[in-house]
C-alpha cells in the first residue's frame, strides 16, 4: 500500500489484518523509517494556521512502504483536512468542525469560572460572540434565552474581573435576543446547508448530503416501527401505537428489578450472564481478538455513584491484565426492565465497545484519524447489538428481541431529527413530536428534549454515528462464517476508518 494518495481498499485492510493483532509495532527498517517520518509531519500538522496549510504539508508526503495503520492515517487525515479547508472558507466561526456557535448552555468559559485565566477567556468568547452575530449566526432563541441565564448566574457567583466579564458577555447576549429566530437548523445560517452537509462527510464519510440521508435514517425507521409492531402483537399488545405500546412494555412491573441493594445485585448478574454467552460467539463472529478484550465484566457502581445517578461509564482493559468493565447506572433501576438491558451488553462490552476499543488502542492511530473518523466507535457498537440479534441471541425471547428494536429506534430517531432539523427544516418542537412517535419511550439517560437539544447545538453527530452504523451492516450484508469474520478484522485491526474505507472485494 503507498503512502502517496491512494485510497485505502478493504482488500487493503485485509492484508495486514492479522499482524496488528500480534503487535502493535512496524516490521522492517523501511517501513518503520516511513511510518516515523509520516508520524512527526502529523504531529506538527496542529501548529500550522489553518487546515489548507496544513493539507498542503500533507500533501508533500511521499511514504511508498507505510504500514496499514500508518496508510489508514494518512488517508483519514488527508479526506479530513479538504472537508476542514472548505469548512474553514464557509463558516469560520465557532467550534471548528463541531459547531458554528463558541458559546451555547453547554460549552464554553463561562462554565469554568475559577481558571486564573477565566476573564481573559470569557472576554475572547464574548468577542467571538459579537464576530459571529455580525455574520448572522446567534444561537435559536429558546438556546441564547438558557445561555444568557446561565451566564448571568454564573456572575453572580463569580468575583472580580471573571464577575466583569460573565456580566459582559450576558448583556450582549441578552441584547441578541431580538435577532434571534427560533428555527434551530444550520440551514437557516449563511452557508448553513453546505455546512451541515460538510460535517455530515467531517464524521464518517457520508457524502450524500443532509436530504439523502433523511431520507435513508426514515427508511430504516419506518422498518424499525414494523419489527417492533411485529414484536409487539406476538407479546399481545395490539392496541395503540407503536410508540404507546412500547411505553406500556417497559412500565409493566413483571419485568422490573426491585429498587434495592438485591435488585441492582441481580440485574448486574443478569447482564453478566449474557456477557458470558457474547463472549463465547466471539471467535465465530469476530475471530481472534487480543486476550484483554475478552477480559471484561459488568460491575456495579459504587454507593456513592449510584446514589449521585453517575452515568454509566467503561474502563477498558489492559494488555498488562489489568480487567475492563462497564459500571452500569441503576440508580433508577425501576426504569430499566430486565430485557431492555441485553443490548446494553452488546453495545458497551462485546462484541461492541470492548473489542473495538482494546484493539484500536494496540493499532495506536495518530490522533487526527479518530478526529476524522469519530463516527465510527458508535457505529460499530450499534452494528455489534445488530450482528447479536441476527446472529440469534433474542432467539425465542420477544421482549429480549423488543429491548434491541427499542435501542436501534433511539439511536436511528436521532439521527431522524438531526437531518429533519438542519436540512428539512423542522423546529424543535417538531423534531422533539418525533421522537415520541418513533421512540416511544426516551433512552435511560437522555430524555426526549435533551436529545433535541442536542441534535440543535451538535450538528451531524447523531446523523454521523448512524451512517457509520447504516453503512458497516451494508458492507458486512450477506457475509457469513469466515467472509464475515474477515470483514470483522479488516474494519477492526488497525482502528477506526472512515466510509471510503470499507470498501468491497
Amino acid at each position: 500500500m503507498s503512502g502517496a494518495g491512494v485510497p485505502v481498499t478493504r482488500r487493503a485492510l485485509l492484508a495486514g489484518a492479522g499482524a496488528a493483532l500480534a503487535t502493535a509495532a512496524v516490521p522492517g527498517g523501511a517501513a518503520e523509517s516511513d511510518d516515523q517520518r509520516l508520524r512527526a509531519l502529523l504531529d506538527g500538522l496542529d501548529a500550522l494556521p489553518s487546515p489548507s496549510a496544513r493539507l498542503a504539508r500533507l500533501e508533500t508526503f511521499r511514504g511508498d512502504r507505510l504500514s496499514p495503520s500508518a496508510a489508514l492515517d494518512l488517508t483519514c487525515i488527508r479526506e479530513g483536512l479538504a472537508i476542514d479547508a472548505r469548512i474553514a472558507e464557509i463558516m469560520p466561526f465557532g467550534q471548528p468542525g463541531r459547531s458554528p456557535y463558541t458559546l451555547t448552555p453547554t460549552s464554553g468559559a463561562w462554565r469554568d469560572p475559577g481558571r486564573t485565566d477565566a476573564a481573559d477567556r470569557i472576554a475572547a468568547d464574548t468577542r467571538a460572540i459579537s464576530s459571529e452575530a455580525a455574520a448572522g449566526i446567534i444561537l435559536p432563541r429558546t438556546l441564547l434565552d438558557r445561555t444568557a441565564a446561565a451566564v448571568t448566574n454564573a456572575a453572580a457567583q463569580a468575583q472580580g474581573g471573571t464577575a466583569t466579564a460573565l456580566r459582559e458577555q450576558a448583556a450582549l447576549l441578552a441584547s441578541l435576543a431580538p435577532r434571534a429566530g427560533d428555527a434551530p437548523g444550520m440551514w437557516r445560517l449563511p452557508n448553513g446547508a453546505e455546512y451541515y452537509d460538510l460535517l455530515l462527510d467531517r464524521q464518517f464519510g457520508f457524502r450524500g448530503g443532509g436530504t439523502a440521508a433523511h431520507r435513508l435514517f426514515l427508511a430504516k425507521a419506518e422498518e424499525l416501527i414494523r419489527a417492533a409492531d411485529a414484536v409487539l402483537r406476538r407479546l399481545g399488545r395490539r392496541e395503540g401505537t407503536v410508540g404507546e405500546r412500547i411505553v406500556a412494555a417497559f412500565r409493566d412491573p413483571a419485568h422490573l428489578y426491585g429498587n434495592d441493594d438485591a435488585g441492582r445485585t441481580r440485574a448486574v448478574a443478569d447482564m453478566n450472564r449474557l456477557l458470558a454467552s457474547a463472549k463465547a460467539r466471539v471467535p465465530a463472529l469476530i475471530g481472534p481478538v487480543p486476550p484483554e478484550c475478552l477480559n471484561v465484566a459488568v460491575r456495579r457502581m459504587s454507593p456513592a455513584d449510584e446514589a449521585a445517578a453517575r452515568s454509566g461509564y467503561r474502563e477498558l482493559p489492559t494488555p498488562d491484565g489489568k480487567p475492563g468493565g462497564y459500571f452500569v447506572d441503576l440508580s433508577d433501576i425501576r426504569r430499566r426492565p430486565a430485557w431492555s438491558l441485553g443490548s446494553v451488553v452488546h453495545h458497551e462490552l462485546i462484541p461492541g465497545h470492548m473489542i473495538q476499543l482494546p484493539m484500536e488502542a494496540r493499532a495506536a492511530p495518530h490522533p487526527l484519524r479518530l478526529r476524522y473518523a469519530s463516527a465510527f466507535a458508535e457505529g460499530w457498537a450499534v452494528y455489534a447489538e445488530q450482528l447479536m440479534a441476527a446472529d440469534g441471541a433474542h432467539a425465542g425471547n420477544d421482549l429480549m428481541l423488543l429491548g434491541h428494536i427499542h435501542w436501534l429506534l433511539f439511536r436511528i430517531a436521532r439521527a431522524v431529527i438531526d437531518t429533519g432539523v438542519h436540512s428539512e427544516r423542522w423546529s424543535a418542537s417538531e423534531a422533539r413530536q418525533k421522537l415520541g412517535m418513533m421512540q416511544g419511550e426516551p433512552a435511560f439517560f437522555a430524555t426526549f428534549d435533551q436529545d433535541a437539544d442536542r441534535v440543535c447545538l451538535e450538528p451531524a453527530v447523531r446523523a454521523g454515528e448512524a451512517s457509520a452504523w447504516l453503512a458497516l451492516a451494508e458492507t458486512g450484508a450477506g457475509r457469513g462464517g469466515t467472509a464475515l469474520r474477515r470483514f470483522h478484522q479488516a474494519v477492526l485491526a488497525h482502528g477506526r476508518v472512515r466510509r471510503s474505507m470499507l470498501g468491497t472485494d
